[in-house]
């Protein structure tokens, strides 16, 4: 089948983690759950902070958008791979992973940036507590968010839109569980000089950007915490980003432990497994690191609690 005259092949191959029938079936159930758990945790988040007056802060709203962003990443790529295990077909069709990787790049990229709305809202929290509400306005974070979906919306569509223009023709296998863009580049048989171009300023934007902004406001927040003269004021201080900062440490580490490896890593089932951590595993923790650590978001969701048995 020619799709646009540019590539011979209708489907990609996804090769998953495991070749191992008992493996795959141990991975179905870990990721079943895994699925179940960082979706339902998202919206439980979604809904405490909706029905609680006193969450409707900056950080929840930053907080809110970014439980969002997880349900649809983790909706990306974890159904598909749940589905190929139960029926038995790798296949994806050549659209679905054009729409993975769209979808992929978005809500990652959105990641990157709400993390770091979220480390610039606790930089000017801990940093100008006087000014906090001045600078922190409802009109900032709208814009700070806005601009989070759109770029991150812009960046994926134009990898996507290039992928149009290259070619297919033997090789369809994908040594991932899901439509990931490098290696789909590796498989392509016509020249990828400005996908990879682009791929570059991807990272750049979407990955450097960010944890630019992240590096700034957390050596700021460290050099204020250490200057405060209370142990009881540093600890105080520091729990309120402490959430947020073992979240980027998760997402970051991970990310940048993938992509900062060897090529040949990468592009084997041993990246695809690492890769794991940051597309599954931190946005399923999510929900918890930022409810078992927060007193605001524990009192939010028993109100939640209550109001499913009154109803």
């Amino acid at each position: 089948m020619e799709r646009g005259n540019q590539t011979s092949i209708s489907e990609f191959l996804l090769l998953g983690l495991s070749d191992r029938a008992e493996q795959r079936q141990l991975l179905f159930v870990l990721f079943l759950w895994m699925y179940l758990l960082g979706v339902l945790g998202s919206l439980l988040i979604i809904l405490a902070i909706g029905s609680n007056l006193h969450l409707h802060t900056p950080m929840y709203f930053f907080l809110t958008n970014l439980s969002l962003a997880d349900v649809f990443f983790l909706s990306t790529t974890v159904p598909k791979m749940l589905a190929n295990i139960q029926t038995h077909n790798k296949s994806i069709t050549y659209p679905g992973c054009l729409a993975q990787v769209y979808f992929f790049i978005f809500f990652g990229g959105l990641d990157m940036f709400l993390l770091t709305g979220m480390a610039y809202d606790r930089y000017v929290a801990i940093c100008h507590p006087l000014h906090y509400t001045t600078i922190m306005s409802p009109r900032l974070c709208a814009l700070m968010v806005s601009g989070s979906w759109s770029v991150s919306s812009l960046e994926a569509l134009l990898n996507t839109l290039l992928m149009l223009h290259l070619s297919f023709c033997a090789d369809n296998k994908i040594l991932h569980y899901f439509c990931e863009l490098n290696q789909i580049l590796k498989l392509s048989c016509t020249d990828t000089v400005i996908n990879d171009v682009l791929l570059y300023i991807l990272i750049v934007v979407l990955g450097v950007g960010p944890l630019a902004g992240l590096l700034f406001s957390y050596v700021h927040i460290i050099s204020t915490i250490l200057k405060i003269s209370s142990a009881g004021g540093r600890w105080k201080a520091f729990s309120t980003c402490g959430s947020h900062l073992t979240v980027v440490s998760l997402f970051y580490g991970s990310a940048l432990g993938v992509y900062l490896s060897p090529m040949s890593t990468q592009v084997s089932r041993k990246g695809s497994i690492a890769s794991v951590v940051y597309t599954v595993v931190t946005p399923m923790l999510n929900p918890f690191i930022y409810s078992l650590r927060n007193k605001d978001m524990k009192r939010g969701l028993r109100n939640v609690h209550l109001l499913w048995e009154k109803s």
